[in-house]
């Protein structure tokens, strides 16, 4: 493949529930031998950031997001995972001057007012639930073992999952149950979303409502279940290149 411009934006991936920038390990060499630069994050209380699940906001975690932008030191295509969705959403909101493209893999496109547990509740079906257990003090969840497999890695070679499991971590309930206000200033950005058909997680029927009303081309379908960094890192890092070169 050809070399993307010396004058693009780069990468930066943000993570979902539980996860970190470890979960991207497949994914940044596969886009960096396409002439891309990619870096992965951790968010506030996940992966090596030691802040306490009990102190994370969707306000850190935004400002974590611009931190970083601030550090790589030009505008980004930012990625956001899963629940990385409103995360991503809420650092465009704050700063969409610093942030070229949004891309969505298999994540949630906030609503206007609604927060991402209201989006979850609000869906026809919630498989994650079965996988995941509230820690005492209720303010996070882990994802249960026994069935994590089935409903984020069933379809991911086997010493990924090994690796998964041995990297997930707490989830902090109230950023996840934060509303965010949706604008122009994150609505205009080019965005584009790749829509997992197999996944278990967040139903594709789910993920089709959230792009209902976005150009076709903008849209791009993977066969593939929730982590498909794991499960197709190679396919997704041609879908992520095929969305800069359209928009860029």
């Amino acid at each position: 493949m050809s070399e993307l411009g010396t004058s693009d934006p780069v990468f930066l991936l943000v993570h979902g529930s539980a996860h970190g920038a470890w979960c991207w390990r497949d994914l940044v060499p596969a886009l960096g031998a396409r002439g891309a630069t990619a870096h992965a994050m951790d968010l506030p209380s996940h992966g090596d950031d030691p802040t306490p699940y009990t102190e994370v906001t969707l306000d850190l975690y935004r400002d974590a997001i611009l931190h970083k932008i601030s550090e790589i030191g030009a505008p980004v295509i930012l990625v956001g995972h899963s629940a990385g969705g409103y995360a991503i959403t809420a650092a465009a909101e704050a700063a969409p001057e610093r942030i070229a493209q949004l891309i969505y893999v298999c994540a949630y496109v906030p609503e206007d007012g609604k927060s991402l547990g209201d989006m979850r509740r609000s869906a026809r079906a919630h498989p994650v639930l079965a996988a995941i257990a509230k820690t005492p003090d209720g303010k996070a969840f882990t994802f249960r073992p026994d069935t994590v497999e089935a409903t984020l890695f069933h379809d991911c070679p086997a010493q990924a999952v090994a690796y998964a499991l041995l990297h997930l971590g707490p989830q902090a309930i109230r950023p996840q149950e934060t509303p965010l206000t949706i604008t122009a200033r994150s609505t205009t950005l080019p965005r584009d979303y790749v829509l997992c058909t197999d996944d278990r997680t967040i139903p594709p029927e789910e993920q089709e409502k959230m792009v209902k009303d976005w150009p076709e081309g903008h849209v791009h379908r993977l066969a593939a279940g929730h982590s498909p960094y794991f499960s197709h890192p190679d396919s997704l890092a041609d879908l992520l290149i095929k969305a800069v070169r359209k928009d860029g």
